[in-house]
């Protein structure tokens, strides 16, 4: 379907085809003709599908048509809640891109910065806002936003700020917002648990899951190695030396780890770069202004890249840890293959974690092919890998007694404690012979 059948302003329509895009995606031709008729929504999608216009264009268009857009101390008619900065800034631009013809305005507020210039731009009013919980919770405290105004409520990427542990300052916001509302709520993947927290905020909403829950782009194509925990490094290394990539994303569990694999990497002379929560936001944007360019480094990042984060031309990401949730699986991949285009991902496979894969693959309702590893690299045969590690599994005793003959070699069966030792602690002792005592000093005389 053309944005044109879509019913969207010539203001917008404008906008959009300066951009170059002419065909709505699914989510896009699905949501915005119920968002237009003042629904609530609650929208699934598959990440790089064009969810932010979906709601963006919209909203836009609903607002758009309004004098208050000529006041000069305008207020806060639309709210979007966004998990992390970087989503934030990049739902503002998106806003800013297709309302860049209309005259309304756009501000962001997320923490890390200076909040003088949020508030500031508070003050001489804006009409959407799009936000971090933690910030915006803050400001309002403050006294420097004021939400009794607000018309449209949206929540991106929603499953990921409960998980996050945002939900009391969810409530808290949702609480000061009126409740004659329209509340759109979208995000990847939509677990039961959301959408019954989310039937408290909505009244009456369309349901609308464009893909099957949890499923990941059909563009990108899967792949594990069973790699040797301790030698993930040599075989990252040895991956990104033997791959054609132009734009690698490699995801590591916690920060610290995320700074390690940099410092390997840049030892073994390839040009790497982190993000993560401890970056500043200024860091955290030189970093993806680097990764943007036309020489970008191979940029580590934790889950905080996982949404969201809209990069054109990522030709591979490599899960170098699998994560414990296997719904952050599908939204790392997700970072290519974007727009239709194709992508490879790749995943390191440790001898404990191979729980966490088949969690994925139920997930998914896929099997992920296994790449051959190289030889030095590789688990040992699976029948002989423990669940908690890559060393081999010892062999369980028999569970028979033992009568004194002496143990075949191999056997798991314990040894008789040798002559001259003894059991302290349930350990021998050492063989050694016993200190003499010392014999008593003889009483003083007084003398």
């Amino acid at each position: 379907m053309k944005f044109e059948d879509l019913g969207l302003s010539q203001y917008l329509l404008r906008a959009i085809c300066g951009e170059g895009y002419e065909t709505a995606t699914p989510i896009q031709a699905q949501a915005i003709p119920i968002v237009l008729e003042g629904h609530d929504l609650m929208g699934c999608a598959q990440t790089g599908t064009g969810k932010t216009a979906a709601f963006a264009l919209p909203t836009l268009h609903a607002l758009a048509g309004d004098k208050r857009t000529k006041l000069r101390k305008r207020p806060i008619r639309s709210l979007v809640l966004a998990p992390t900065r970087e989503l934030a800034v990049q739902v503002t631009a998106s806003f800013a891109k297709y309302g860049k013809f209309t005259q309304l305005h756009t501000t962001t507020i997320y923490g890390g910065v200076n909040q003088n210039p949020q508030v500031r731009a508070l003050q001489k009013g804006v009409d959407i806002v799009v936000a971090t919980p933690g910030r915006l919770l803050d400001l309002m405290n403050q006294g420097h936003v004021d939400l009794k105004q607000v018309e449209i409520l949206i929540l991106d990427e929603a499953d990921q700020m409960l998980d996050m542990g945002f939900l009391p300052d969810l409530k808290r916001i949702v609480d000061a917002v009126p409740n004659d509302r329209q509340t759109l709520m979208f995000s990847a993947t939509m677990p039961d648990a959301i959408r019954r927290l989310a039937g408290q905020w909505l009244d009456d909403p369309k349901h609308l899951q464009v893909s099957p829950n949890s499923s990941p782009v059909e563009t990108v194509k899967q792949s594990v190695f069973f790699v040797n925990t301790h030698h993930k490094p040599q075989m990252l290394t040895h991956y990104l030396q033997n791959t054609a990539w132009e734009r690698t994303l490699v995801f590591a569990r916690t920060k610290h780890g995320a700074d390690k694999i940099v410092k390997q990497l840049v030892r073994d002379g390839i040009r790497a770069a982190a993000i993560h929560g401890n970056k500043s936001q200024n860091a955290r944007a030189r970093t993806l202004e680097q990764f943007k360019s036309n020489r970008p480094p191979v940029l580590v990042a934790t889950d905080i890249a996982a949404r969201g984060l809209d990069v054109n031309s990522v030709s591979h990401v490599i899960n170098y840890e699998l994560p414990e949730v296997p719904e952050v699986y599908v939204h790392r991949i997700g970072r290519t293959g974007r727009a239709g285009a194709s992508g490879i991902a790749t995943s390191f496979c440790g001898g404990e974690e191979r729980g966490r894969l088949r969690q994925i693959e139920r997930l998914t309702r896929r099997a992920i092919d296994v790449e051959v590893t190289h030889a030095e690299y590789a688990l040992p045969e699976r029948s002989n890998t423990g669940a908690k590690g890559d060393s081999p599994r010892p062999r369980r005793s028999s569970g028979r007694k033992f009568y004194g003959k002496k143990p075949q070699s191999g056997s798991t069966r314990p040894k008789s404690p040798k002559a001259g030792t003894q059991k302290s602690g349930g350990q021998a002792n050492s063989s050694k012979p016993r200190r003499p005592k010392r014999r008593p000093r003889p009483a003083k005389t007084g003398e």
